[in-house]
């Protein structure tokens, strides 16, 4: 049937069959979207014909990339199965570790606690209450040393949530190696070292946004000469869209924010083929199912043409956008918490059928505080169902050929290159940021998204629909408050035992290099192998740079 005959065949069955059916059960709204506000058509018909597939869809492992990274993606080795992990103190987070690896878990995320996050020690007088709360408390070599305690490095790939300090941490892990007598360039793993999200979206920033962009270079400079199998930089918008952002925007920010990262290495001296390979991604997989599949194929097919076109990238590998997801903690209610369970599942159905490289499931009682280990062993059994169970990883990109599918893929493409151009004509990424831009859409799409809510117009069940009376007891994760002395006591010990005027001498050769140009790996390298702590590495590092304040704040 040829095209134009199809489009009168649709038209015919609207008006005389939809019509009359509508007539004797109307639809339950005059207009259906998705959160991204795309209008979603009665039935979808074909968007490609066999002139455009090659172009706009393609085969799996070769651009557009719109169907997969790889060749036979699931079919030759499945996605990284991660939980997010970190609380108390190295030891307790240790244990957590070892038992997720012994239910199957095949790689390690790391959450900080705040205190971590934002560059204070354990015994800092701002760190108080705050140790090990919401992740594992490292302050010194030690910590993270017994935070891998009978856990070979070159055997497993980790994954660590650090943004400010992700340099410090990244020195920490090669010099944990080195005990282990491992050399960098067999270290795997990601540390998300995405600091403009931070300014957006999140807050656990330090210094200005300048110094910071120099630390994420020179971290992607020594992975390229170095620790060649680590990722030093995965670009997230998993953070944005938990602050309310669309899937859209999600894509949009994401991008923005990797060409900055790509014009700050250039402008480090290094060559586009030489370090693009090295950047991840990070995104969300959130509720609506078709429209999340749809997000990670676009953004799969923009990458490469955004790198390649504005940058003259040619290495297939730096082409290729690798991806970690994570599921939408946003989206968790303390309603009804075992609901999380079904969200969960269909939220990671969403990033496998999206062809995703790795993936961290939450657990159903986040909502309600730190998981415990049956509900984190749920999570990783919902993975583990998902990829022996249900056949979706058998098929590369299964729902390829969906007309809604590949409308969605083209609809969210074209609204994301959209946002770029907006954010080109503001002077990038790190302008927008300084100017608010992407703050403000992502608040005003917060706000719409919960003004649905509100009026009943978006349900979620358990919250605003199907509520029920029957209060559901959880186990509960607590953290001893003795954690936070233990913490004190075990740096004050390693104070204690090491040569003070070793310390103060790395210390200012680590200053005189942050008041140059050259790069800080191997004097943070050096600082922490001789129990130089976060919090006083940090601390010079304000004395040179100084602090990020907001406009407007006092």
């Amino acid at each position: 049937m040829k095209e134009d005959e199809l489009r009168s065949a649709s038209q015919r069955w609207e008006a005389e069959v939809v019509a009359q059916a509508s007539k004797d059960l109307p639809e339950r709204q005059s207009q259906f979207e998705t959160p991204s506000q795309i209008g979603l058509q009665r039935v979808y018909l074909p968007e490609h014909s066999a002139a455009d597939y090659l172009e706009k869809v393609g085969f799996p492992g070769q651009e557009p990339y719109t169907r997969g990274v790889h060749p036979t993606m699931y079919r030759g080795r499945l996605w990284t199965m991660r939980q997010y992990a970190g609380f108390a103190s190295a030891r307790e987070t240790n244990q957590r570790f070892r038992y997720l690896l012994g239910q199957g878990q095949s790689g390690l995320s790391v959450a900080f606690d705040l205190p971590t996050q934002i560059g204070y020690d354990a015994d800092d007088p701002l760190a108080a209450g705050e140790v090990g709360r919401v992740g594992v408390s490292i302050s010194s070599l030690d910590d993270l040393d017994l935070l891998f305690q009978g856990i070979p490095l070159d055997q497993v790939s980790t994954s660590m949530t650090i943004n400010a300090p992700a340099a410090i941490l990244l020195a920490m892990y090669v010099a944990v190696g080195q005990r282990q007598h491992i050399d960098p360039s067999r270290l795997r793993g990601t540390t998300q070292n995405d600091i403009l999200k931070e300014y957006v979206a999140r807050g656990t920033y330090i210094y200005p946004p300048g110094p910071a962009l120099r630390l994420v270079t020179d971290v992607i400079g020594y992975c390229r000469r170095v620790a060649t199998q680590w990722n030093p930089i995965s670009i997230s918008g998993y953070h944005m869209r938990e602050a309310g952002c669309t899937a859209v925007q999600e894509v949009a920010f994401t991008f923005a924010n990797a060409l900055a990262y790509v014009e700050a290495a250039l402008a480090a001296g290094m060559q586009v083929d030489e370090f693009a390979p090295l950047l991840t991604f990070f995104f969300s997989a959130h509720n609506d199912l078709l429209e999340e599949v749809a997000k990670f194929r676009a953004a799969r097919r923009l990458w490469p043409r955004l790198i390649s076109k504005r940058f003259n990238a040619r290495d297939p590998r730096s082409l290729r956008l690798r991806f970690h997801a994570q599921t939408a903690g946003s989206t968790l209610t303390a309603q009804q918490p075992e609901n999380n369970v079904v969200r969960v599942a269909l939220q990671a159905l969403a990033a496998v059928l999206g062809g995703t490289q790795s993936l961290h499931t939450n657990s159903m009682d986040e909502a309600l505080g730190l998981p415990t280990e049956r509900a984190a062993r749920i999570a990783l059994r919902t993975q583990q169902v998902i990829a022996y169970e249900t056949g979706v990883a058998d098929t590369v990109d299964p729902l390829a050929g969906s007309y809604q599918v590949e409308k969605l893929t083209d609809e969210i493409e074209g609204r994301a290159e959209e946002y770029l151009q907006q954010i080109d004509t503001l002077g990038g990424a790190l302008a927008a940021v300084e100017r608010g831009f992407m703050q403000a859409e992502i608040e005003e799409a917060a706000y719409r998204a919960q003004q649905k809510v509100e009026r009943n117009e978006a349900r979620i069940v358990g919250v605003n629909a199907y509520q029920s009376d029957d209060a559901l007891r959880l186990e509960a994760l607590t953290v001893d408050p003795a954690i936070e002395q233990d913490q004190r006591e075990r740096l004050g010990r390693v104070r204690a035992r090491r040569d003070p005027g070793k310390t103060g001498r790395l210390l200012d050769r680590l200053e005189q290099a942050a008041r140059g140009t050259e790069n800080l790996m191997p004097h943070l390298i050096g600082c922490v192998a001789a129990d130089v702590t976060l919090g006083e590495i940090c601390g010079r590092l304000r004395s040179v740079w100084g602090e990020y304040r907001p406009a407007g704040s006092s």
